[in-house]
């Protein structure tokens, strides 16, 4: 992975000289088929010492404390001698991986900290070529040995990362072993205080594969607003120069050669054809795109639409859009669900809001989610919000934790820029307004314009509130293209629905306004038609229809995304008949049963796509 970005650029005054590229994480394009995917059971072992990494004094550990060594302790045992080991994960438990291990077994629900992960495979190899390791998503903190050899070291939850393992990796018997870190705090992002569960482990898949030695690390393509198609691919390797390169998209068609730099980028630009159709909700066309480059090849599907602002209009191949929306959680529905998003998951999620709910729009909350809930919302046709888990307090004033947002973005910008259903990037949700944090969101909204100007910002605030009027005066708005506010009057505090209905928006008229959240628990199946008490069905429908009506009289609203499709995990939600663990704000519970506000939501949007 190239260099972190110099800590100082946070407080430059100027963003001018920052480089993309020096954020360009490694090896994000996906789609090489011939990936060896080590999903299944993975042995496990709790360190709830640290006794991998230390001893009593918290100094290195000894060799017998290690558990990532190569070594085969039962072998050891079983020859008698003086051999001293207090682990062996060759005769550990097992649990699947991907999943979190708070779901896996009843004892580690709340387990928060180290946890060591083996998996055994063999890997043929062919001469002259590179292999590699992509995790796509470990929370949180990650160390990766391959063969009593550490690899790679990996911070943040819900980014993929790439380890190069050519120098590690043998022909049989490959023993990797990962050190996966739960634990959370004032410098981690997120901070240690969420209103979800964390769910440590490695929560998406890991794969194995080889490249040539020089090989595509990056592409994308996209319509610029102009009508023309751009793109743009990166090699990666000990000759990248003055390579030929190839782009083929054969349903339009396109045919496109080039030659890389001397830094190995190669640019496409062409006229998109007249046959060309645009990807939109109502017509999600993805087309299959070649690139090819030496020996080395990737196939991609994409989409081609344009997304812009106009006042307070979005504009979607040039035409406004509504968004029709509702926010999620990575949580497949379920009684145990263990953030295991699979297409399936995926579709079954996703199905709710396109065919349920009649919507056209997500907010994937408060984190990157996993990439095939994007490339199912791109063939399904939902527009996404993606964000980053900047969310609540996290610690604004130091520049190594800034550091770590960006390049948490670039990660998950660099891996999703090629998906047409994605067209919001999030830099926040409800974070407390203050100089510091200002600055922060700030170099935040600068370095997704420097590494995707096509797509447009946005960050979930926070309202102030006089009497019956709610005001949006957050000094980040001038970095926002799309103004996004978090509402629950009704819910939090004394209002009644009465009041709900009266309330009065002073919103700026120049840009676009979302309802990123709004919300009330219910309970599935608590039912009180008289008296309609709050953690019922009949309080939540009452407080969707008090706030829609409330939404209807402001001018420049231009979305909605309700708090949220279904119930999910939260430790902090702790009512002892309502809750129990879980936030119940959900439009369907956490096993997929429709409230009576889904009916509610569901004939508002199908009355607005009309």
């Amino acid at each position: 992975m190239r260099a972190c970005i110099a800590l100082a650029l946070f407080w430059a005054t100027s963003f001018s000289a920052f480089a993309a590229d020096a954020l360009r994480p490694a090896l994000l394009l996906t789609a090489r088929a011939a990936a060896q995917d080590l999903s299944g059971p993975w042995t496990w072992s709790k360190d709830l010492y640290r006794t991998g990494f230390t001893d009593i004094n918290g100094w290195p550990a000894k060799p017998r404390m290690q558990r990532f060594r190569d070594v085969d302790v039962a072998g050891a045992e079983a020859q008698g001698g003086v051999g001293f080991f207090e682990y062996d994960l060759d005769r550990a438990p097992a649990m699947d991986i991907p999943g979190a291990w708070n779901s896996a077994v009843p004892e580690l629900r709340y387990f928060d900290g180290l946890m060591w992960f083996q998996r055994r495979f063999d890997a043929p190899t062919r001469p002259g070529r590179r292999s590699f390791l992509r995790f796509e998503a470990v929370n949180y903190r990650t160390t990766v040995f391959l063969n009593g050899r550490e690899v790679g070291k990996h911070e943040g939850g819900f980014t993929p990362f790439v380890v190069e393992v050519t120098q590690a990796v043998r022909e049989t018997g490959n023993r990797l072993v990962v050190g996966v870190d739960s634990k959370h705090d004032a410098q981690t992002i997120p901070a240690e205080i969420t209103d979800w569960d964390l769910y440590g482990g490695i929560t998406r898949p890991v794969k194995f594969f080889q490249t040539p030695a020089t090989f595509i690390d990056d592409a994308t393509l996209r319509l610029t607003d102009a009508g023309r198609i751009v793109g743009s691919l990166q090699l990666n390797g000990p000759q990248p120069g003055n390579q030929p390169v190839s782009l083929r998209i054969a349903a339009l068609g396109v045919t496109l050669q080039a030659r890389t730099d001397a830094n190995g980028e190669a640019r496409f630009d062409t006229a998109a054809p007249a046959a060309l159709k645009r990807w939109s909700p109502e017509s999600p066309t993805l087309y299959d795109v070649e690139l090819e480059a030496g020996g080395d090849k990737v196939r991609d599907r994409v989409g081609f639409r344009t997304i812009a602002v106009r006042g307070s209009d979005i504009l979607l191949n040039g035409k406004p859009v509504n968004l029709r929306g509702i926010s999620i959680h990575e949580e497949e529905i379920g009684p145990n669900p263990a953030r295991r998003i699979d297409e399936a998951a995926a579709r079954r999620l996703l199905g709710e809001v396109k065919n349920g709910l009649h919507g056209n729009y997500v907010r994937l909350s408060h984190y990157p989610h996993n990439e095939t809930m994007l490339r199912v919302a791109d063939e399904l046709g939902l527009l996404v919000w993606s964000e980053i888990p900047v969310y609540w307090s996290i610690d604004w004033d130091t520049p190594a934790v800034l550091d770590k947002a960006r390049r948490m973005q670039a990660e998950t910008i660099y891996r999703d820029r090629n998906r047409a259903a994605l067209i919001l990037w999030s830099i926040g949700n409800e974070t407390p307004v203050g100089e510091a944090r200002t600055r922060f969101h700030t170099a935040l909204a600068e370095t997704v314009r420097a590494l995707d100007p096509s797509r447009l910002v946005s960050a979930a605030l926070l309202v102030e509130r006089q009497g019956d009027v709610i005001h949006i005066a957050d000094p980040l708005l001038p970095q926002l293209d799309v103004i996004a506010v978090n509402t629950y009057a009704g819910w939090y505090g004394d209002d009644t629905l009465d009041t709900v209905r009266r309330l009065r928006w002073d919103v700026p008229a120049d840009k676009p306004l979302l309802f990123s959240e709004f919300g009330a628990d219910a309970f599935a199946g608590f039912r009180d038609e008289k008296l309609r008490p709050k953690f019922s069905e009949d309080y939540q429908a009452d407080y969707y229809r008090a706030t829609l009506a409330m939404a209807a009289k402001v001018p420049t609203l231009r979305g909605l995304s309700p708090w949220v499709l279904k119930d999910f995990r939260s430790p902090r939600r702790e009512h002892p008949v309502y809750q129990n663990g879980w936030n119940r704000k959900g439009l369907i519970s956490e096993t997929g049963q429709r409230k009576l506000a889904f009916d509610v939501l569901a004939e508002h949007y199908r009355a607005q796509a009309k």
